[in-house]
């Protein structure tokens, strides 16, 4: 298997950003991590291993990007407008700065043929997977989020002020008018899973309040709730992302 690794001063975040590559052609993947997680969390904990097969096959080429959460989410600091302006920042260096690399990267491995990506990340990295996405559908094809919570409400508590609402898909989805941009996120693949068993309570409350939305909105999606032995862990996690990437993919 082919790995590389990456890093450079970004521009919005004015600090070292590093990422790795996992194969050598195929559907990009994008990989958020964990919270508090690294760019190297997908590899440590078995999941580039779990999807050797379809790294190897050409079937995807994997990204995983690093996190800045002690910054943003779960800092201590009580300055919440502080905290989520780190993570626009952050959202800014995804946006212009690491996707673009991406795409030009991807383009090189697949002989000039730009293919949009597939965004994933289990817990915290499926909110800021499934929040990216809905915020801009069109730097993406599709997502896999597994155990995430879909609000601010656990880091922010009760404000929504500014941006912070903007973060918070349970609660700016619904206000989205525009038909365009609903149109764009309604053409994306989703894919929503959750277990029911050790640690995802939080996680499956949320994942049923966005379900509601969704279906409010005319957005499609595969929800899906695993059972009540289904923990909030890797070995779950492994499970799901090689069982939903070949239901993806095969779509």
């Amino acid at each position: 298997m082919h790995v590389s690794y990456h890093a450079w001063e970004s521009r919005h975040l004015g600090r070292a950003m590093e990422y790795k590559v996992y194969g050598d052609r195929g559907r990009p993947v994008v990989v958020f991590p964990t919270s508090n997680g690294r760019f190297y969390q997908y590899e440590d904990s078995g999941m580039i291993e779990e999807l050797q097969g379809f790294i190897e096959s050409g079937q995807v080429q994997i990204f995983t990007v690093d996190g800045i959460d002690w910054e943003t989410f779960f800092s201590k600091d009580g300055d919440f407008n502080h905290r989520i302006s780190r993570h626009e920042a952050y959202f800014r260096y995804i946006s212009e700065e690491f996707l673009p690399e991406v795409f030009r990267a991807n383009r090189a491995a697949n002989v000039g043929t730009e293919i949009r990506p597939l965004l994933t990340g289990c817990s915290m990295g499926a909110f800021h997977a499934a929040n990216f996405l809905f915020r801009f559908p069109w730097m993406g094809d599709g997502l896999i989020a597994l155990s995430g919570v879909y609000s601010t409400r656990h880091f922010f508590g009760p404000a929504l002020d500014g941006a912070i609402y903007f973060n918070s898909p349970i609660d700016y989805l619904p206000g989205i008018e525009d038909e365009h941009l609903l149109r764009d996120i309604r053409r994306l693949r989703l894919i929503i899973c959750c277990g029911q068993g050790a640690w995802e309570d939080e996680m499956l409350e949320e994942t049923r309040a966005l379900e509601g939305v969704l279906r409010h909105k005319s957005i499609p999606a595969l929800i899906d709730y695993w059972g009540g032995d289904v923990s909030h862990d890797w070995p779950w996690w492994r499970k799901q992302m090689s069982y939903f990437l070949g239901k993806w993919l095969a779509a």
